[in-house]
């Protein structure tokens, strides 16, 4: 088979942007279907250049954004969807995939059937925020659902909040979004005691300023932890200042000796903070079904995670890690001073959560469920 996958993002070094779920997810997905024998293609769309590279087996195509004043929004689409129809053909591509995201393939018709995957639209997380989404973002995102061959959630509560919001009457088939248990192997050789990690994106919807304030009630009961933000910086949607600042100015004067922050790194070196990091810490209040949480699980970590909504169907309270909302700053300073005081406890934890992994969320399993999900369009 020859698939194609359309993204914002995807992790190599010609590009500039940021790397979120979306890139990871579908970087190890096309380079799984390579090892499956089937072709993978990559069109990164509203890149600055227009190149054609090669990694992996994967033919990666960044196609420049056509700006017009006034109407970029119709002439960027335009210019890609005449693009990947002609790569399309050339290619012999039999079915692209997309995301949701802002409805980017809204009034693109190819050559070849269309998947849409539910990684989470801006409708979605403006709902789970309680935040307006913006009328255009959904406009389009609805008309880049409606006009999709097929819809594939990666959970179950993505794919049915996301039916709700718009209203949509197609049926939606959930793979979950799934990791290479080989990839994301544990050491734990270099871990440094009482060290706290979280990585991804410094934004408030990922619960980051809940852990100042429950780092401020951890160090006041031991005085020797340390935390670590990874990431990039964004503007805060609220008070449209830099998230990082809102962040140091939550911490208390012994909580700010004892923080540190990296900008985002090569995605090699992130995978080696989480493997010397002695609890990862990961509350965000709005995810579809989280690469960060599958990655950290694989490496074996202590975990504190929220408990809303996808997060039933990754991780089990108790078990796997705990599981808190990111707002109770009393519990979740408490879970993190259990772990970090619990070793046997916590370790089991660490353990249960890669075998949960092993067990439910593996590449190769889901591998099965793809390829079996897109033969099925060609029938």
């Amino acid at each position: 088979m020859n698939i194609a996958f359309i993204t914002p993002e995807y992790p190599i070094s010609s590009f500039s942007g940021n790397i979120g779920g979306i890139g990871t997810f579908t970087k190890t997905l096309a380079e799984q279907l390579i090892k499956n024998n089937c072709n993978a293609t990559i069109f990164i769309h509203s890149q600055f250049n227009e190149e054609v590279i090669t990694e992996n087996g994967v033919e990666i195509h960044l196609v420049k954004k056509k700006v017009v004043k006034g109407i970029t929004w119709y002439t960027n689409r335009r210019y890609f969807n005449k693009y990947v129809n002609k790569v399309v053909k050339q290619k012999n591509i039999q079915v692209i995939e997309a995301p949701e995201w802002t409805g980017f393939t809204a009034f693109m018709k190819f050559n070849c059937p269309l998947v849409i995957r539910l990684h989470g639209s801006d409708t979605y997380f403006c709902d789970l925020e309680n935040r307006n989404v913006k009328v255009k973002n959904k406009f389009f995102e609805k008309k880049a659902l409606t006009g999709a061959d097929k819809i594939i959630g990666v959970s179950n509560f993505v794919a049915k909040k996301t039916q709700g919001l718009f209203k949509l009457n197609n049926d939606i088939d959930v793979i979950h979004n799934t990791i290479d248990t080989v990839l994301f192997t544990p050491n734990h050789q270099q871990v440094k005691s009482k060290t706290l990690l979280y990585f991804g994106t410094i934004i408030r919807k990922k619960g980051v300023l809940e852990i100042a304030k429950a780092f401020n009630k951890v160090i006041e009961k031991d005085k020797d932890v340390q935390l670590c933000l990874l990431g990039r910086d964004n503007v805060d949607i609220i008070t449209e200042k830099s998230t990082l600042t809102i962040f140091r100015g939550l911490l208390s004067e012994k909580a700010k000796a004892n923080f540190k922050y990296y900008e985002a790194l090569p995605y090699q070196k992130v995978i080696k903070y989480i493997q010397r990091s002695d609890i990862v810490l990961l509350p965000s209040f709005a995810e579809a079904f989280p690469m960060t949480w599958l990655e950290a699980m694989a490496l074996e970590k202590k975990l504190v995670t929220s408990n809303i909504g996808w997060a039933k169907e990754l991780m089990i309270d108790g078990v796997t890690g705990f599981t808190v909302n990111p707002k109770d700053s009393n519990k979740f300073s408490e879970k993190i001073l259990e772990l970090l005081h619990d070793n046997t406890l916590a370790s089991q934890m660490a353990i249960n959560a890669r075998n949960r992994i092993i067990n439910e969320f593996d590449i190769q399993q889901s591998m099965v469920k793809n390829i079996v999900m897109y033969k099925s369009i060609l029938k």
